[in-house]
């Protein structure tokens, strides 16, 4: 033990309280905190592990580490990148939502607190391995499988997961040979989520406005020579029942070179509902009555591309095309009419379809975690670990936060909320001894060995600031923030260099 840097950290630490005249309690690293972790009878505090880099492991281990001032906390990923869904699912044109890297960068950066990258678990290590090492594991690591349509003809060339387009634009390595055709004039996406509204927007926001982002070079040149011109947001209820924020309605209806078509026929009888409506739904569908009412100007009718949400419809069919019939070629939907069921409005066929001609079809229906490893208490129907407020059924030390917790919804703020109440649990299996945390695991240092007997490098923090360096200057060669590196072997190759 380096009783030398531990005794120089306090030093600084109290240093820097003076110099800032600020109170103890408020810093990192305060005397009190080191003198538990380096204690005179060798005895450590917990030592965690989190499985999942994104928003719910970061919430989650600063949730940790300020509720207890001895634990140690390993954040694992299997990408050689941090940060998760704020790198690889918000939209490149929405740079704000990221800024919250920088409170996460804080905490990797802290020495109480590891960032390990580039380790699969379930393939480098098993959960169980983890358990043996560590007081407490943690599996925060999101949904990355998507729901299918289970609809004849989802195999045709032109049909892709709303989740794997977002991947290729914002470069995640397993999406990169996605290669979406963007040829015809016409997309189709099956959804009116958030999601939905952002792959809707990259297809038709101008491509001068995109190239200012952190976009992949790759998308943007597609996207550049794209011939997509009008986006069918689908969804099989009605307008009070879209799923879609306010925010990311307005930014389309905002959108350069680019007209609303909603149709206000679809809004008739709801404006007497609003006032039963929440805050949120009312201001939402007010918006939406407002667009449809708006009468095109000269200009607007000019204007080459254009968007709508087509309400009450389900596919059933994606039609193959008619020259290339291992291409999309079409949609067919069936028209459905909502009636109350078990007092919900529910979505049923009339028995009517249409057709829709169109290039390309993007599914944005849901996300679904995956289980990774059979030690997991997981639901397979649900596709989320089953829990009591974060703490995994049956199994001792093993707790779950973000989606595959809570099923792949919320925003950002919800990770938040979510990763806050899983370390409130585990600081009160602490707290009152649920938890037996007094066999002195060994934590990393155990799992080190095993890795490196089996052939795995794993990427620090350290590490990871070369590889963003890297994609840094290369951005800045471009006018961008950062060019990503797309590939898993060029982020080794920069990290280890």
């Amino acid at each position: 033990m380096n009783w030398n840097r531990a005794f120089s950290t306090v030093a600084l630490c109290e240093k820097l309280v003076s110099h800032c005249r600020c109170n103890v309690t408020r810093c990192h690293f305060t005397r009190l905190q080191i003198e538990r972790r380096f204690s005179s009878n060798g005895q450590q505090g917990p030592r965690i592990c989190i499985v999942g880099s994104g928003p719910a492991g970061f919430y989650t281990a600063t949730g940790l580490l300020k509720g207890n001032a001895a634990c140690k906390v390993d954040i694992y990923d299997k990408l050689p990148v941090p940060y998760g869904l704020v790198r690889y699912g918000v939209a490149p044109d929405h740079p704000e939502v990221k800024n919250v890297i920088n409170q996460f960068s804080t905490l990797a950066e802290s020495e109480r607190c590891e960032y390990l990258g580039n380790v699969e678990v379930g393939k480098h290590i098993s959960v169980t391995e983890l358990l043996q090492a560590y007081d407490i594991v943690v599996l925060s690591y999101g949904a990355e499988a998507d729901r299918a349509l289970s609809v004849p003809g989802e195999e045709l060339t032109g049909v892709h997961s709303a989740r794997s387009f977002v991947g290729w634009y914002n470069g995640l390595p397993q999406d990169t040979h996605l290669n979406p055709d963007l040829s015809g004039e016409t997309a189709v996406v099956i959804g009116q989520g958030n999601v939905a509204l952002d792959v809707a927007r990259i297809l038709i926001t101008p491509t001068s406005i995109l190239k200012k982002t952190d976009i992949t070079q790759q998308a943007l040149d597609a996207l550049t020579k794209s011939s997509i011109r009008r986006v069918h947001l689908i969804g099989r209820r009605g307008p009070l029942q879209v799923a879609f924020s306010i925010k990311e309605l307005r930014e389309m209806t905002k959108l350069p070179g680019c007209r609303s078509e909603l149709d206000p026929l679809d809004f008739e009888g709801l404006q007497e509902r609003i006032p039963e409506l929440p805050r949120a739904r009312k201001r939402l569908t007010e918006l939406m009555i407002s667009t449809s009412q708006e009468s095109p100007s000269m200009s607007q009718d000019l204007v080459g591309k254009a968007w709508t949400l087509t309400f009450l419809r389900s596919p059933v069919q994606i039609l193959p095309c008619e020259k290339d019939p291992s291409k999309v070629g079409g949609i067919r939907l069936a028209v459905n009419k909502l009636e109350v069921v078990n007092g919900k409005e529910e979505a049923v066929p009339t028995g009517e379809t249409e057709d829709i001609p169109c290039s390309l079809v993007l599914r944005s229906i849901g996300y679904k975690s995956l289980s990774i490893d059979p030690t997991v208490p997981f639901d397979e129907q649900r596709g989320v670990i089953r829990h009591s407020a974060g703490r995994a059924s049956e199994v001792k030390g093993l707790y779950c936060s973000g989606w595959v917790k809570r099923g792949p919804t919320g925003v950002i703020l919800s990770s938040l909320n979510d990763g806050r109440e899983t370390a409130k649990t585990i600081l009160s299996d602490l707290s009152d001894g649920s938890l037996d945390v007094t066999g002195d695991k060994r934590g990393w240092e155990e799992v080190e060995q095993v890795l490196k007997e089996r052939g795995s490098r794993p990427v620090s923090y350290s590490h990871w600031l070369k590889i963003d360096a890297e994609e840094k200057v290369r951005g800045e060669k471009n006018g961008k923030p950062r060019e990503k590196l797309t590939s898993i072997e060029e982020m080794l190759h920069y990290a280890f260099r």
